[in-house]
């Protein structure tokens, strides 16, 4: 079984910045896209960011410039690192990975269980 556990959340100024993360744990053989998601309540997830194994990365507009995702392979961790963070920053932020158990097995995409972000005016 595989989990993903953020960390990183939590409250800050208009302006500030904060770090998340998401651990993978389980069994685990080979992660290729590891991605952060994020959904306001009452409205649709939407993506923040991907990065894909050999490390290439794409944002959302909005993002573009603010955020930057990251990973560490060796740690099976994906990193978001967000700057100039606005009031509509404000959400639950998800993590998802497409994870191999082995060599055998197809891939399958699991999601954080969240953490929530919120940026005061």
């Amino acid at each position: 079984q595989v989990q993903l556990v953020e960390s990183g959340g939590g409250l800050v100024q208009s302006g500030g910045s904060l770090r998340l993360s998401c651990a993978a744990s389980g069994i685990i053989f080979r992660i290729s896209a590891m991605g952060w998601y994020r959904r306001v309540p009452g409205k649709q997830r939407e993506r923040v960011a991907t990065i894909a194994s050999g490390g290439s990365t794409n944002y959302a507009d909005s993002m573009e410039g603010r955020f930057t995702i990251s990973r560490d392979n060796a740690k099976n961790t994906v990193y978001l690192q967000m700057n100039s963070l606005k009031p509509e920053d404000t959400a639950d932020y998800y993590c998802n990975d497409c994870i191999r158990g082995s060599v055998a097995t197809r891939e399958y995409e699991y999601w954080g269980q969240g953490t929530q972000v919120t940026v005061s005016s």
